[in-house]
């Protein structure tokens, strides 16, 4: 994961892609979200020598997350393209995105899996943004093979609004699943 961040920003950096960029902030708000869900289930694990009830600032942070990357990608995309940013192709950028294609499949399963098995709700929310990861990985090979193979530097800014609409939808649903529980937890006191 941590190759994926710092590759996907460093090549989008010198190629000037905008959706490298989007793909590593994602990345890399994925990392932290994954640390602090680790963090959360090592708290509860010691504390009642087992997997109990979540910390909810863990779950809180996790969907703030998810509404962080937002901004960051409407907003920088939106620049780049007023200013003329005009993204190119890069073979290394592709290699970076087939290989999230490859890795974040298996980490979706498994941390879903953990999620239902455990019943922890920012596991089972880590795993919805490892899902999003995969379509995101997928409107950037797209983009990407479109700008180097055929010259379609707008290629660049689609993809990074079908990533940005992929990370809104994603937002929502783990903002509706954070409160559902809760309004749950109020129902049974």
């Amino acid at each position: 994961m941590t190759i994926e961040v710092l590759g996907s920003i460093g090549v989008g950096l010198i190629s000037g892609s905008f959706a490298l960029l989007a793909f590593g902030g994602d990345s890399l708000i994925e990392l932290i979200s994954g640390l602090a869900v680790l963090g959360g289930l090592r708290r509860d694990f010691s504390r009642s020598s087992g997997l109990g009830k979540e910390n909810k600032k863990t779950e809180q942070f996790t969907s703030l997350l998810l509404f962080a990357i937002i901004p960051v990608i409407g907003l920088g995309s939106a620049f780049s393209y007023i200013t003329g940013v005009r993204p190119e192709g890069s073979p290394l950028g592709i290699a970076i995105a087939v290989g999230a294609l490859m890795v974040m499949p298996y980490l979706y399963v498994q941390k879903k899996r953990i999620g239902r098995e455990t019943r922890s709700l920012s596991l089972s929310m880590d795993a919805i943004e490892s899902i999003t990861c995969i379509f995101m990985a997928i409107a950037l090979v797209g983009g990407l093979l479109a700008e180097y193979f055929l010259g379609l530097w707008w290629a660049d800014y689609l993809a990074t609004g079908v990533i940005l609409a992929f990370v809104a939808r994603e937002a929502v649903e783990s903002y509706h699943e954070l409160h559902e529980e809760e309004s749950a937890t109020h129902v049974r006191s």
